[in-house]
């Protein structure tokens, strides 16, 4: 079921006994996890409040990675305060511009925008990754997984389950051949990147699940935004653009294409989730978009057994929307 936003009943101990108890909470926003975001306004000042909860939700992945990359200069939201055994963050505001919103209404600006995030990119790959689990073949395979574990039951397929990990098996070495791995944030996209000192930045939101991985996966998860639209001709702008800052040749192209597959997959079988256990159907009507991506990695010689598969298993007819092609 969709989360209500009415603030957990810690809230008003917690942000009196750090100064705040005089400020009104308003609700912010919710996401695709029980995470839930409120405003806190007052004297202090403005503030936004997570309140992750436990069970089903551990802050504490996300303060370490914002701690670290605030400490090397990158603009995570400050911690003001936490609780993180009662799942409670007071962050620091970004404010109410993202970039989704701003590339919507000023097409224009995408150049500028998309070119401000390759260059955020470029800066966090010159850093050897933080301290974190790495992006390796289990998770990889584990993630691709949720593809059969939801979108084809839910669409009325059933497929070859062991042929479609032993296709991914293939093709995921280009992606783990690497010796030097980067902070990979997983869900670096246009609404997740704020635009903060009077746009002249941007702020870096939904990175605790961050890995140590390739760095091909986060220009993926910009480029070939589940959420909204990329020209094909911004995406390949900016991937000439990364590849002049950093000399990423051929084994980065295949890299990205197999990742891009990988994340694509991976999110069909997500929203998919979403729609089925979690009772957020806007996620399902995001598919179409998440497959016409997929299917022009799969069209990537590097994923020629994946697309195999594909071709084998899942007919034209049911690739779409799950709502409407079950």
């Amino acid at each position: 079921m969709v989360p209500d936003m009415i603030p957990p009943a810690t809230a008003a101990a917690f942000l009196a006994a750090h100064g705040w108890g005089d400020a009104a909470i308003a609700p912010l926003a919710g996401d695709a996890s029980f995470r839930r975001y409120f405003r806190v306004s007052g004297g202090k000042g403005r503030a936004v409040l997570m309140d992750a909860p436990p069970p089903h939700e551990d802050p504490r992945p996300f303060l370490a990675i914002a701690r670290w990359l605030g400490e090397r200069g990158f603009a995570a939201p400050k911690i003001l305060a936490d609780d993180a055994a009662a799942g409670l963050v007071l962050l620091e505001d970004f404010g109410d511009v993202r970039m989704r919103e701003t590339v919507d209404a000023r097409p224009e600006a995408a150049d500028s925008l998309y070119g401000a995030a390759i260059d955020v990119l470029v800066a966090l790959h010159k850093h050897p990754a933080g301290p974190l689990r790495p992006y390796d073949r289990a998770e990889l395979q584990r993630e691709a997984g949720l593809f059969v574990d939801w979108y084809c039951p839910a669409v009325g397929l059933t497929v070859d389950g062991e042929g479609y990990r032993a296709a991914w098996d293939a093709v995921l070495g280009v992606a783990l051949d690497r010796r030097e791995t980067v902070t990979v944030l997983r869900d670096y996209h246009a609404e997740n990147l704020m635009l903060i000192d009077d746009g002249k930045g941007l702020g870096l939101l939904d990175f605790q699940d961050a890995l140590a991985g390739h760095p091909a996966y986060d220009l993926v998860s910009l480029l070939q935004d589940a959420r909204r639209d990329v020209a094909p001709e911004i995406e390949a702008a900016m991937r000439e653009r990364y590849a002049r800052a950093t000399g990423a040749g051929d084994d980065f192209a295949a890299a990205y294409a197999v990742l891009g597959a990988q994340r694509n997959a991976k999110i069909l079988g997500i929203f998919t989730r979403l729609w089925k256990r979690d009772g957020k159907p806007r996620y399902a009507a995001m598919c179409p978009r998440v497959w016409r991506y997929l299917e022009r990695d799969l069209a990537d010689p590097a994923l020629a057994p994946v697309a195999d598969w594909f071709a084998a298993n899942v007919p034209a007819a049911k690739r779409g929307d799950p709502m409407e092609v079950a």
